[in-house]
């Protein structure tokens, strides 16, 4: 057996560059955002582009489906078809609602931050945001009809000040009162 000399290095472990390491930690959360998020929606993409009889969907490439939805769109510009003004108009409450919700939640955000000096009534305010989780967002949607509602207590003060004579019809089915939901539902989100 041949004694080491002093010629003979050990191996030593190398250490991987910072750059490395972080690729490493976000490696398992990006395979699960991966085959949970991007595979499934690449899936329904691909789907989307399959050909179809009455009764059955068959996996062929064809753009049929996306050409017998927009059918007549073209005939209608300068006006957009419906399926076009309700894209629209999902995309502009959609935006609307985030806008909105942006504001709020940055405001009680900063104040809770900046302003809010002791942890415990921090704690305590954030902990106070999070009540209306404790019901679904169905009852927090439709808790709205009693105050919106024709009715309501909106309608009811004002009626009962004298500023309006008849109930606003506009306040409750409205894309008024579905911002308003939207808003209250996703604001905390936002905090």
């Amino acid at each position: 057996m041949a004694a080491a000399g002093p010629t003979d290095t050990p191996k030593r472990l190398t250490r991987l560059s910072a750059e490395a390491t972080a690729w490493l930690q976000a490696l398992p959360l990006s395979l699960v955002f991966g085959f949970f998020f991007l595979l499934p929606l690449a899936l329904v993409v691909m789907v989307s582009f399959w050909d179809y009889n009455d009764y059955e969907m068959i996996p062929a490439f064809s753009g049929r489906g996306y050409s017998d939805t927009f059918e007549g769109c073209l005939a209608e510009l300068p006006n957009l078809c419906t399926i076009l003004k309700t894209y629209a108009k999902t995309l502009k409450l959609c935006f609307l609602v985030w806008v909105l919700t942006l504001g709020i939640g940055f405001t009680v955000a900063y104040f809770l931050a900046f302003h809010v000096k002791s942890k415990t009534w921090q704690i305590t305010l954030s902990l106070l945001c999070t009540i209306p989780f404790w019901t679904s967002n169905v009852i927090r949607m439709i808790a709205w009809i009693p105050l919106l509602g024709r009715n309501g207590l909106v309608n009811q003060g004002l009626a009962g000040m004298g500023v309006i004579d008849a109930p606003l019809e506009w306040l409750l089915f409205s894309e008024f009162a579905v911002v308003l939901a939207l808003v209250h539902l996703f604001t905390f989100f936002m905090v």
